[in-house]
């Protein structure tokens, strides 16, 4: 069974645009037979990393901070797929960077030189395999999700782990359930889902579906 760690960054949790696309998502991989767990920072008390990379050289693999992250590293190191799911901001809510800089301990910090750039792995102790990103965003062009979208690839490459794609929704405060350009999005987040588990991507052409125009952009 595929393990897999959703975190959904949105400060609206369960509430949100987020939310909403993810449902689907998290449908079909659970339908395709994945184990998935879902994750809120901002439900979550959880610290800002201190820096002091403790966790690199005095305690390697160990966070000194005793908070909620204590409980969702173990999931980590279980899973194989990571899904990282943030609306836009500038560039990510406050809980998401959060959550992402309190990954440090899961990083080895032997470092290697790779295409010209530094890289570091995950420990060996840590299953992930591949990295998705599920993003909403208010604004009508998808050229907005680019830093995320960079954030979350830069992540997979650091980590040494495979970019599994991502679902880029551009004006997402206009996807509405029950109407039929909003359901075929959702349909195809679903199948996105079970593709992700199944062939370990998400199809170029599920992506394209899911972030393709509901309405002209005067309308959004």
């Amino acid at each position: 069974m595929t393990r897999v760690v959703v975190v959904n960054g949105s400060p609206n949790a369960d509430k949100g645009n987020t939310a909403r696309l993810l449902k689907p998502f998290i449908e079909g991989m659970r339908e395709a037979g994945a184990e998935v767990r879902l994750l809120y920072p901002k439900r979550m008390n959880i610290k800002p990393c201190g820096g002091t990379l403790s966790c690199w050289d005095k305690h390697p693999g160990s966070c000194g901070y005793r908070d909620d992250m204590q409980s969702a590293y173990p999931l980590l190191r279980q899973a194989e797929i990571l899904v990282l799911a943030t609306p836009v901001y500038i560039p990510l809510p406050g809980e998401m960077q959060n959550f992402l800089n309190r990954l440090c301990p899961l990083i080895d910090p032997v470092r290697e030189k790779r295409r010209g750039r530094t890289r570091a792995r995950f420990r060996s102790n840590v299953g992930i395999e591949r990295i998705a990103l599920v993003s909403t965003g208010g604004w009508y062009e998808k050229g907005n999700f680019d830093t995320v979208l960079k954030v979350a690839e830069e992540f997979a490459e650091t980590t040494s782990v495979e970019f599994a794609g991502a679902l880029l929704r551009p004006h997402a405060h206009v996807l509405r359930p029950g109407d039929p350009k909003g359901d075929a999005v959702l349909k195809a987040a679903n199948e996105a889902g079970r593709a992700l588990v199944l062939t370990g991507k998400i199809p170029k052409s599920l992506a394209d579906a899911v972030g393709k125009p509901l309405v002209s952009e005067e309308e959004a």
